[in-house]
């Protein structure tokens, strides 16, 4: 586990296997802003996994620099070869990805069990 404070705001990122070796699931706990972006993607830069999945249950609110980070790592992992799906984005969070035309280019599950389980029979088929 790892856990990221920044001032009165915290993060702190889980980190999980998934179905396989192939699959990582990160969740986490706390909002994705401004001070919690740049450790979240160093965090992101160590992870190897052919599939992330990052679990939002947890995420209160993101601001625009939590979202950018989120694309970065998403353009990291599509040039890479590697996927990366979203779970459990609450809707202040979806808001965000609809105001700015974003949500066409992520894969989003209702749940962190709906994203394993796809993942998981999408990369068996």
């Amino acid at each position: 586990m790892i856990e990221i404070k920044m001032q009165s705001e915290s993060l702190t990122i889980e980190r999980f296997e998934g179905a396989n070796y192939e699959q990582r699931v990160l969740r986490l706990i706390g909002p994705l802003t401004a001070s919690t972006a740049l450790p979240f993607q160093n965090t992101l830069r160590g992870e190897n996994a052919a599939t992330i999945i990052l679990d939002l249950s947890c995420v209160p609110y993101m601001d625009s620099s939590g979202l950018g980070s989120l694309v970065g790592t998403y353009v990291s992992c599509q040039k890479s070869g590697r996927r990366m799906a979203l779970s459990g984005v609450n809707p202040r969070v979806w808001q965000l990805f609809e105001i700015t035309k974003l949500e066409p280019f992520f894969l989003v599950f209702p749940s962190l069990m709906d994203a394993i389980e796809a993942l998981t029979n999408a990369g068996s088929a």
